[in-house]
Order: structure tokens, then sequence, then C-alpha cells
């Protein structure tokens, strides 16, 4: 991995920890609902930029290494790229 990227990543997850963590203890408060739906899409929105920063890593590095080899891999490249957009337009 790119060392800034995961340096952010790992920042991303902690904070999503934390997030979840948070829902937890509001659940077993019996929080009021609403608050705890706002925390849950929170952590949707940081999953998001999570997932941005582990896909523009792979760009960066896989991907690049996947296109300069040609063939195969360049058609693999894509493949993967089409799954992962497909998957975040079913889970939307």
């Amino acid at each position: 991995m790119i060392d800034d990227i995961k340096k952010r990543a790992l920042h991303r997850t902690k904070i999503i920890e934390g997030q979840l963590r948070g829902i937890e203890k509001m659940i077993e408060n019996d929080d009021y609902c609403v608050d705890i739906i706002t925390l849950s899409l929170a952590v949707q929105k940081s999953l998001g930029s999570l997932n941005k920063l582990l896909v523009e890593n792979h760009l960066r590095t896989h991907v690049t290494e996947m296109y300069e080899a040609g063939g195969e891999q360049r058609d693999a490249a894509v493949a993967e790229l089409l799954r992962i957009f497909e998957l975040s337009n079913n889970r939307g």
C-alpha cells in the first residue's frame, strides 16, 4: 500500500471503530432512535471514505501494474473494477 493512503485508511478505520462502539453504547442505553440512526449513517459515510481510499490505492498500484502488463492482466483489471462498481451500485 502507498504509505500516505495506508496512514489515512488506518485513521479512518479507527474513527469507524469508535463510531461503532458509540452505536453499541447508545443501543445499550436505549438512546433516542433518531440519534442512533444519525450515527449509523455517519458510519456508512465513513465506510464510503475508506472504500474511496482503498480504490485509490488499488488504482495507483495494482491496476497500474496490471494495465502495464497488458493482455489477460489488463482484462482482469477491468473485470475487477467492473465488479467493484457493480457491488457499490447494488448495495446503495
